[in-house]
């Protein structure tokens, strides 16, 4: 194998496959709660088994385990997904708006970070890069704009 930079230039994305018990869960979770775009999917004996859901530059792709084909165990445990963005109160915000429980907004590793874990217990972040003091937290503005 050569050890030129042609398959460093070649990898463009990478996308999780998390394995669900409930597509229906597991869509509304991500598409109704926190905005991503169903851009592809496989139906199968009339049910969808697979999609591929978007959000701005990012992708996961859900695949529902048949009962045959479903892991022992708890699903999600140690599995932690980082998403990259612009800013991560204003989408702790949305999803808040959208039911979904988002933890209050704080500041590691010079970012904004809040967190939620989806239907089958998968691990989600939403980052965004900050000048505030680490360990700052998110202190929602009151309805009157002050404060």
């Amino acid at each position: 194998m050569s050890s030129g930079t042609t398959g460093q230039a070649n990898v463009e994305q990478a996308v999780p496959l998390f394995g669900v018990s409930s597509m229906d869960a597991s869509r509304k979770f991500y598409v109704d709660g926190l905005g991503f775009v169903m851009t592809n999917k496989w139906i199968d004996e009339g049910k969808l088994r697979w999609c591929w859901l978007q959000l701005g530059g990012a992708a996961v792709m859900l695949q529902e385990y048949r009962p045959d084909w479903k892991p022992d165990g708890k699903l999600g445990v140690g599995v932690s997904i980082n998403f990259l963005c612009r800013d991560a109160l204003a989408l702790y915000r949305e999803f808040r708006s959208r039911g979904i429980d988002a933890k209050r907004p704080f500041v590691g590793n010079g970012m904004w970070v809040t967190s939620m874990t989806d239907p089958d217990g998968y691990s989600i972040h939403f980052e965004s890069a900050t000048d505030a003091a680490e360990e700052s937290e998110y202190v929602e503005p009151n309805r009157e704009g002050t404060g």
